[in-house]
């Protein structure tokens, strides 16, 4: 039986077929949510097979075929998700789900029905698009939640405004100063109307994939989950150059010195042209890294 935090790794050559679908789906014209969630589950995940990919999509299929026929408004939608999701099949999360790899990885989180705020999201995003919602993600700072309504404006009626649901808490429609109250318990910081914007589907996936950092970064035996998290993130056509860094760090804690060493080397190349003395430094690590071979 395999312990709750640590999912058996896949084999090699599963994760080399994993990673080439991931960077093929990340890459394509219209990126699909739920099939590149689903793959860092199997990165995480040596048990997730194909068979297994395709029954949380049949999941999210048939949990869409029990939604209303096109409930109305953005406000019904919400409704409609919070009753099926929320009440019926209890999705929601509890404060012990942020110690769970699980909780960022799709096919537990559409097994358990439990997860990180993101990944619940992830959860409505997929069954509402399904069943023709007009539907967004909405990354706000430490919380993320989902939109009802066009993700340009009011396209409903001029009475009708967007509406933002807390998949965390069960699919609860925010009302008022919710949101302000969600930002500001998670960062202190005042909501800004740029904190609704529609987040993009790659967008969406680079938070995953930091959540998992953050998640491995905080437990030293872990290191190969952080790594994986990282090297997946470095697939995505845009992501922070600092990302090669992290993973030339990692590889250095983990004792892979030499290839630790190498990694710090290309990157201060890169950081030179922008600033020496920054690449100095880490020129410094790599000569650390190297020395810690004799």
């Amino acid at each position: 039986m395999r312990h709750p935090q640590s999912p058996h790794p896949p084999s090699p050559e599963r994760s080399a077929e994993v990673r080439r679908r991931f960077a093929e789906e990340a890459r394509s014209e219209r990126p699909d949510l739920s099939t590149l969630c689903l793959l860092v589950g199997a990165e995480a995940d040596g048990t997730l097979d194909d068979a297994g990919l395709d029954a949380a999509q049949v999941e999210l299929d048939r949990l869409a075929g029990e939604l209303p026929f096109r409930p109305g408004s953005p406000r019904a939608w919400a409704r409609a998700l919070r009753d099926l999701l929320g009440e019926r099949y209890g999705f929601h999360g509890v404060a012990a789900d942020y110690q769970r790899l699980e909780s960022s990885l799709l096919h537990e989180v559409v097994r358990r029905r439990r997860g990180l705020p993101i990944m619940l999201s992830v959860v409505w995003l997929e069954v509402a698009r399904r069943a023709g919602a007009p539907v967004y993600g909405v990354a706000l700072p430490g919380h993320f939640v989902v939109g009802f309504g066009s993700e340009l404006g009011p396209e409903f009626g001029a009475d009708e405004e967007r509406v933002l649901a807390d998949p965390f808490d069960g699919g609860r429609v925010l009302e008022g100063s919710d949101a302000e109250v969600l930002v500001a318990g998670a960062t202190g910081a005042a909501l800004r109307p740029s904190m609704l914007a529609p987040a993009a589907p790659l967008d969406v996936v680079a938070r995953v994939l930091n959540n998992i950092r953050a998640w491995a970064a905080g437990r030293p035996e872990q290191s190969a989950v952080g790594l994986w998290a990282i090297e997946l993130a470095l697939l995505l056509p845009a992501h922070p150059a600092r990302l090669r860094y992290e993973r030339a760090r990692l590889l250095v804690q983990r004792g892979e010195f030499l290839a630790g060493a190498g990694e710090l080397e290309a990157y201060a190349e890169v950081v030179g042209a922008v600033d020496e003395a920054v690449a100095e430094e880490i020129r410094r690590e790599a000569r650390v890294a190297r020395a810690m071979l004799n």
